[in-house]
């Protein structure tokens, strides 16, 4: 059933004119004369019958008419969950605790019209989360594609923000009393971050400070959730993790868990988000706005061979411009 058609006969049974309904519609009266034939023809009965003032529904069109209304209805919702800039912006994050989704959430508190969808594909390969903005499902992810051929050409991939990592320990730890480390006081300790996924950005991220730095980084085991990764920390005097400075982590006071910034060179975990290249959610634009006014890294700064080039530092901050492609 053509829904045009459908949406025809809903305004000429409305207004009684087929010329007041063509001009509502943008189209000439005969346009709506033929897809109300049409549309007649389909259903197998008469629709309107044409009177001095114009037309009227039959008792068919006038059973129909409610029904109509309905399937009108529901079309125009269909198209407004799909279109870009009459929807909510959806943005995928790797975590509700992670450093992008409390970046979200800042933005959110200082532009609460924003219709804003934060979701968690949880997939740990890149790969799905790119076919996901390419589908359409999520307007922008989180994600950083380390090869950039692997990147379909109408996708691209942009810096949004470096994430700085900490040392994260209890108590015992022989490290939790320096208020800051350097990254080569990290060697020779056991750095547990369980549950690398294969194929993940982090995995890569992980195997380059690794290498760069001689650190001993163990992914021995299932990662069994923070609260878990946290109680062993806390127990232990010999366990340490790795967390993004904006990462959000919670335990109890009795943990005693020291959070110890790493300079010299601060240690950058590079946030890149990717969305379409043509026509991205209008909505996009004041978030990566949002992202160029976050204060710059101080110091030297260590990031892996496949980051986005963040914005550089002459270029003005406060303003999105246009989105730069990687």
């Amino acid at each position: 059933m053509d829904t045009e058609a459908v949406r025809s006969f809903v305004r000429a049974a409305e207004l009684g004119q087929l010329q007041q309904a063509a001009d509502e519609l943008g189209v000439t009266q005969q346009a709506v004369s033929k897809r109300i034939a049409t549309l007649e023809r389909t259903l197998g009965v008469r629709l309107f019958t044409r009177t001095a003032r114009g037309v009227e529904p039959t008792l068919d069109g006038q059973a129909f008419l409610p029904h109509a209304r309905n399937i009108v209805t529901s079309v125009d919702r269909a198209l407004t969950a799909i279109r870009p800039g009459s929807r909510a912006l959806r943005i995928d994050v790797l975590g509700l605790r992670t450093a992008q989704a409390v970046i979200l959430h800042d933005y959110w508190r200082s532009h609460p019209e924003t219709d804003l969808d934060v979701v968690t594909l949880r997939v740990d390969d890149p790969r799905v989360a790119v076919a996901a903005v390419r589908a359409g499902d999520v307007d922008a992810s989180f994600r950083s594609v380390t090869d950039p051929a692997a990147l379909p050409r109408e996708l691209r991939m942009i810096h949004a923000f470096d994430s700085p990592l900490e040392l994260l320990t209890g108590p015992r730890h022989p490290l939790a009393s320096a208020r800051t480390l350097r990254p080569s006081q990290l060697r020779g300790h056991r750095i547990w971050v369980p549950g690398i996924a294969p194929l993940s950005e982090w995995a890569e991220f992980y195997d380059q400070l690794a290498a760069e730095f001689g650190l001993r980084i163990d992914a021995a085991g299932p990662h069994f959730g923070d609260e878990v990764l946290l109680d062993v920390l806390a127990d232990s005097a010999d366990v340490a993790t790795l967390v993004g400075s904006r990462d959000r982590y919670l335990w109890p006071t009795h943990h005693d868990l020291r959070r110890i910034p790493i300079v010299n060179p601060t240690l950058a975990y590079p946030l890149s988000l990717i969305l379409p290249r043509a026509n991205p959610h209008p909505g996009l634009r004041a978030v990566i706005g949002h992202f160029g006014s976050l204060a710059p890294l101080p110091g030297k700064v260590w990031r892996p061979s496949w980051a986005a080039t963040p914005r550089p530092e002459s270029e003005p901050r406060s303003e999105p411009g246009p989105v730069p492609g990687s």
